[in-house]
């Protein structure tokens, strides 16, 4: 999906300019390195009033001198690409349209603001999304994690009156499986049977739909951002290392198969 603006400013640092042409910029911890025009490309924007109307000195700036913005680091990389040419293109099924808004209209880009608004569409709800095998990567494994794991069946909807469970409608149900990473402690007798001391990391296998409507922010995304809904991803992880939890999440979208 290509995002055109319909103005332009000026090419190239006015003379003069206490800013260098190259500029490192520090945005949520994500270092960026780009241009000074580019920053300035869209007149009356908050980037062009930072560096074309104020000096380095008033601007925040992290331990490493670079300029610091307390922003969504990995949303600024698509701003960032829209200030190059004013053209931005987005992954399909860009599950982050929201969010991109919500900082362009930080940084008042009004016309790709405009444009993110989303759009009156099911695309955003996981109850209407069609399940289609994948191709690429096939089904989501039985098991997951080196330690241990756990399959369930979710269903979204909730069970008929009188106690009897609908029919399990394969566009609205699918699975989700949890496994944990753990270490453990060896003694110097190899004989000794290994001690388990922790889990390390809980990880999650699926439907990216799935996984986010049922772990929701508690899920970590970092290794798999861009997946599309409808694909499955063994990348997931979850924010935290307490097994019960991740079953109590699992809990409330099971039903009995």
């Amino acid at each position: 999906m290509a995002l055109a603006d319909a103005e332009r400013g000026s090419s190239g640092a006015e003379s003069g300019s206490p800013f260098s042409d190259i500029i490192e910029l520090n945005v949520g911890g994500q270092v960026y390195v780009t241009r000074h025009t580019t920053l300035v490309a869209v007149p009356d924007s908050l980037l062009w009033t930072m560096f074309s109307k104020k000096s380095p000195k008033d601007l925040a700036r992290d331990s490493k001198g670079r300029f610091f913005l307390d922003r969504d680091g990995f949303l600024f990389r698509y701003i960032l690409d829209y200030l190059r040419d004013l053209q931005l293109v987005l992954p399909d099924y860009f599950p982050e349209k929201s969010r991109l808004q919500r900082e362009a209209e930080y940084f008042q880009l009004r016309e790709l603001s405009k444009r993110l608004i989303p759009r009156m569409s099911k695309e955003n709800s996981i109850s209407e999304e069609i399940c289609q095998s994948d191709t690429e990567e096939g089904a989501p494994p039985s098991s997951l994690g080196s330690s241990g794991g756990a399959e369930t069946q979710l269903l979204r909807t909730a069970p008929a009156a009188g106690g009897v469970s609908p029919s399990l409608d394969p566009r609205k149900s699918g699975y989700i499986t949890v496994g944990y990473r753990g270490s453990y402690t060896i003694g110097r007798d190899i004989q000794t049977d290994a001690k388990f001391r922790r889990v390390a990391r809980i990880t999650v296998c699926g439907k990216t739909s799935l996984a986010k409507e049922v772990f929701g922010d508690t899920l970590n995304e970092s290794r798999d951002p861009d997946r599309p809904p409808e694909r499955y991803t063994s990348r997931y992880y979850l924010k935290y290392n307490f097994l019960e939890q991740a079953f109590d999440k699992l809990t409330e979208k099971t039903v009995a198969p």
